[in-house]
């Protein structure tokens, strides 16, 4: 029990937050500018704040762990800063310097360390976002930003255990087109999938797996999290189109399995493919990947009032291989041979 955050047991994802908060400014002109960390308190915004109008925002998530030998970790959080920066360039906003980016992160969790759980599968999410300040009511790019970062202590992802979820194949409903932002971190493109998920929820499912937007064919992304298909010993993952994340887990799921001697297609995959797939048993794992739950897998798709069963709705072997091989090198329990752990 800590006086902190409660019984972790009890941690549900984003509801409980760390003491402090990072914040500083951005004016044309100015620059960057009064950066500080103050405690964690409601910001006093003007209702005609472009952000509220014209959704100027764009945000990141990452995890701060502690090892069993105290170190406090942080998986590849350069990567976020510069997914930040791609994020913030497509949406007209300033770019934040990597440096101001790292150092905020090492300066703010440090002194909230006591906020992170230790018990296995814990972790202290980390959530920096960059959002549009100036007040006025015009369709244009703003000229004052306010870049956050808040901490969130959270309890293990898999509240059942590490077991299969099943997912709702969403063949009307669109969250994101080629061109548009759907390959950007920024709440439209969430605000977007709401409607998928609530349907997805009210029939029983878990999350919505995303078709393409222009002939509902090809499989795009589920929910909050990239997907793996594994045919044999062969993954297939939905290629790069503009239409969906580049996921710093799925880049690392990537690097793992070519590291391991697995062949990665980064291709078109149609659901037509993948259901064809599930009812030969030739598609023998299907997984999400993501910062908050890592690995997920999955052991059922459900399309147009039919249900496909995937490794007879068990975790696969391939999949809990990633799931425990991230799982060590974020925990700092191996060896990182790719230089990923970032250490506070």
């Amino acid at each position: 029990m800590s006086a902190l955050y409660g019984d972790t047991a009890e941690l549900v994802f984003g509801t409980k937050f760390a003491e402090h908060m990072y914040t500083i400014k951005y004016s044309e002109g100015q620059g960057w500018h009064d950066g500080k960390i103050e405690k964690y308190a409601p910001f006093l915004m003007d209702p005609a704040s472009a952000v509220f109008h014209y959704a100027q925002e764009v945000f990141e998530g990452l995890k701060a762990y502690q090892a069993e030998d105290g170190r406090i970790l942080l998986f590849r959080p350069e990567q976020n800063a510069r997914r930040l920066n791609r994020s913030a360039a497509k949406l007209c906003m300033p770019e934040l310097p990597e440096e101001i980016f790292l150092n905020a992160l090492r300066e703010l969790i440090l002194l909230d360390r006591d906020w992170i759980p230790a018990a296995p599968g814990t972790s202290l999410y980390v959530r920096p976002t960059l959002i549009a300040t100036e007040a006025f009511l015009g369709v244009d790019a703003s000229k004052e930003y306010l870049f956050f970062i808040i901490l969130s202590p959270v309890g293990a992802y898999f509240k059942a255990g590490f077991n299969p979820v099943s997912i709702y194949v969403e063949d009307q409903l669109v969250r994101a087109a080629v061109g548009g932002v759907g390959d950007i971190k920024t709440g439209g493109n969430y605000a977007a999938s709401l409607l998928g998920g609530y349907r997805a929820e009210k029939k029983g499912f878990s999350q919505v797996l995303w078709l393409d937007a222009k002939e509902h064919k090809y499989v795009e992304e589920v929910g909050a999290m990239n997907v793996f298909f594994v045919f044999g010993d062969k993954i297939v993952t939905p290629m790069l189109t503009g239409s969906i994340l580049p996921g710093i887990t799925r880049d690392s799921v990537i690097r793992l399995a070519r590291e391991m001697g697995i062949e990665v297609e980064e291709r078109r995959i149609s659901i037509d493919e993948v259901l064809d797939g599930a009812k030969t048993q030739k598609l023998t794992e299907v997984f999400g990947s993501g910062t908050a739950a890592v690995i997920s897998p999955v052991g059922l798709l459900h399309y147009k009032d039919t249900n496909y069963y995937i490794n007879d709705n068990q975790v696969g072997k391939i999949t809990k291989g990633f799931y425990d091989r991230l799982i060590d090198i974020q925990y700092g329990k191996v060896e990182d041979k790719f230089g990923w752990s970032y250490q506070l």
